[in-house]
């Protein structure tokens, strides 16, 4: 009985021996690029993934994208009613994706692609890694999985930052999730206020300080082509194959989606297309955003005068056109920083022009910062005033909802030139300029007195330069929802100032094309003689206005090249941001970064 029981002991303790001995632990660290940094360069993220796989001697990095369809696809549709990402923006996503793989590619590396929501790819992929690594002598190692990916702080992000946390908790062995900051000038760390909490609430204040106080930092390099060696394991390379039985389905390093199977109907493929009435086309990824920062500042020379030219509506060169590359990470704001920087050292130009592409970065890095410290109450109708929009704020109002008169805004159809050939523009093309923005946010969230949720919701559905904190953050501060002066355009002077000759409505609303000057830009002015002579009839060809026309109001015009006179003559050249505009007080001129 004894030596039954000894020896029982012996065999038991003989096969842990044996099991232990066979079994081993890897490192496998993955890096997961999100919709916000597909690019190599100034990567901290990817940077940090390298720096750690050196550290653990894993010595390779496995990158990753996932299309998620809770953020792209044709069947994912917003709280209220729209398509969560129109199809152009989609296109420009995958192209940005391919640009990236390749990219990698040339680099030694790979993509894997996949199509799903990224914390179900993450478990599928840990599972078939883990499942089919057992050898035929039943040895087997188990992964200790650390992913890496850009730091966000929406609420839909970070739901699925949870999500994926307790995917690699459940998988064990101690893997994490690390993200890292990125797609800003400054780093958090870097601003001279109690982190993000302890920010002003106003552009101004903010830039001042941090323009006084702190320094951009160099884009980080590229990584080496060693360090992005994808992992040596036989069992992951052939997961990761397509053919292979034990692959996720639609993940891979040669998957790439298509806009039909991420659910677009046939319309909306067909109108992902480029408008030949767009101001350039916009090809997405790393290679074609480079390439314009190049030409715009370099080889055609337009850095010089992009302060005195930005307002325009109409061609490629008014502006710097870098926001849709910025939006999805493409390239980076220092980056840009860099290169206004270089311009300005190697051409002996340094000027408010190239002050200003880079103040208007500090827009984006502020409307980050914005909603870190805010959250979600930047989603919410009275935005961060929050019970004081009730009706003890100046800026409280109750908020109006009429369906109808919201499609007609959509569809240009309100009777304002200007409204209309700029919600024309957007949702021909994906893009609207820096001017349009602005008078047409004001239009239906203060003339129309429409829950202006809706028209940053649309917004969302078409921008190709569609960035979470700018456009929500610049649509509250338009309602007058994030506390300061509200500021109400008025569209007719402000397409008389900046549309002088009539070409952009003409252009985007063609059947006021025969209309003189004087009556483009109101035609609701004409006279039933003058209706006939220029073949326009109003409420037949073109609608009557959709709101009663009314005289100037409190919005003054430029003065000296200062909206509302604010006063912001951008005296320094330290900070900025792809935004918008001129600074000054809350509420001011606040459409920012997208140009």
């Amino acid at each position: 009985m004894l030596m039954s029981l000894s020896g029982s002991r012996v065999s038991s303790l003989s096969s842990t021996m044996k099991k232990s001995a066979t079994s081993t632990t890897k490192n496998l660290n993955i890096h997961w690029f999100r919709h916000q940094d597909l690019r190599l360069h100034d990567n901290p993220a990817l940077c940090r993934t390298v720096q750690d796989s050196t550290t653990d001697g894993s010595s390779s990095v496995l990158p990753i994208f996932c299309v998620d369809p809770r953020f792209v696809g044709g069947e994912t549709v917003t709280p209220f009613g729209s398509v969560k990402c129109g199809s152009a923006r989609a296109k420009f996503i995958l192209e940005s994706v391919e640009d990236l793989r390749r990219n990698l590619e040339g680099r030694g590396s790979g993509l894997v692609v996949a199509y799903g929501k990224s914390e179900d790819v993450f478990a599928d992929l840990l599972r078939s890694f883990n499942g089919s690594n057992e050898g035929g002598d039943g040895s087997s190692s188990r992964w200790t999985v650390n992913v890496f990916c850009q730091r966000e702080v929406a609420s839909e992000e970070l739901k699925v930052d949870r999500a994926l946390e307790r995917v690699l908790e459940a998988h064990g062995n101690g893997g994490v999730l690390n993200t890292i900051w990125g797609s800003t000038l400054y780093d958090p760390d870097d601003l001279p206020f109690e982190g993000s909490q302890g920010m002003p609430d106003v552009f101004t204040p903010f830039r001042n300080k941090v323009e006084k106080k702190c320094e951009i930092g160099l884009p980080l390099p590229i990584p080496s082509k060693s360090s992005l060696s994808l992992p040596k394991d036989d069992v992951i390379l052939s997961n990761l194959k397509e053919e292979s039985s034990n692959s996720v389905r639609r993940c891979s390093l040669t998957y790439m989606p298509t806009l039909d199977e991420l659910s677009y109907t046939a319309e909306q493929i067909d109108a992902a297309a480029d408008d030949p009435r767009g101001v350039m086309t916009f090809r997405g990824g790393e290679t074609a955003g480079r390439y314009r920062v190049q030409d715009y500042i370099f080889d055609r020379d337009l850095l010089k005068t992009y302060f005195d030219t930005r307002n325009g509506m109409l061609g490629g060169d008014y502006s710097t056109k870098f926001s849709p590359w910025l939006a999805h990470g493409c390239i980076s704001p220092r980056y840009v920083a860099q290169q206004c920087r270089r311009y300005e050292e190697e051409r002996g130009i340094s000027n408010k022009s190239t002050y200003w592409v880079v103040f208007e970065l500090l827009w984006r890095d502020f409307f980050k910062f914005f909603a870190d410290k805010h959250g979600d109450s930047i989603f919410s109708l009275e935005g961060t005033l929050g019970e004081e929009a009730r009706g003890s704020h100046p800026n409280s109002r109750r908020w109006g909802l009429n369906r109808k008169h919201l499609e007609l805004w959509k569809e240009g159809k309100t009777g304002y030139p200007l409204v209309d050939a700029n919600m024309r523009e957007l949702a021909a093309t994906g893009f609207m300029s820096n001017r349009g923005r602005q008078n047409v946010a004001s239009f239906l969230a203060i003339d129309m007195n429409t829950d202006w949720r809706y028209g940053a919701d649309h917004f969302e559905m078409h921008l190709l330069d569609y960035d979470v904190y700018s456009n929500w953050g610049n649509w509250c501060a338009a309602a007058g929802m994030t506390g300061g002066r509200l500021n109400r355009f008025n569209t007719v002077k402000q397409s008389k100032d900046y549309d002088a000759r009539g070409d952009y409505i003409r252009h985007w609303c063609p059947e006021l094309g025969d209309l003189p000057t004087s009556l483009v830009h109101e035609p609701w002015q004409m006279s039933k003689d003058q209706q006939k002579e220029f073949g326009v009839r109003l409420g037949v060809d073109y609608p009557n206005p959709l709101i009663s026309p009314r005289g100037p109001n409190t919005y003054s015009g430029p003065r000296n090249g200062k909206e509302n006179g604010n006063g912001d003559k951008g005296k320094r050249r330290n900070g900025g941001k792809q935004g918008r505009g001129g600074g000054g007080r809350r509420g001011d001129d606040r459409r920012r970064g997208q140009r």
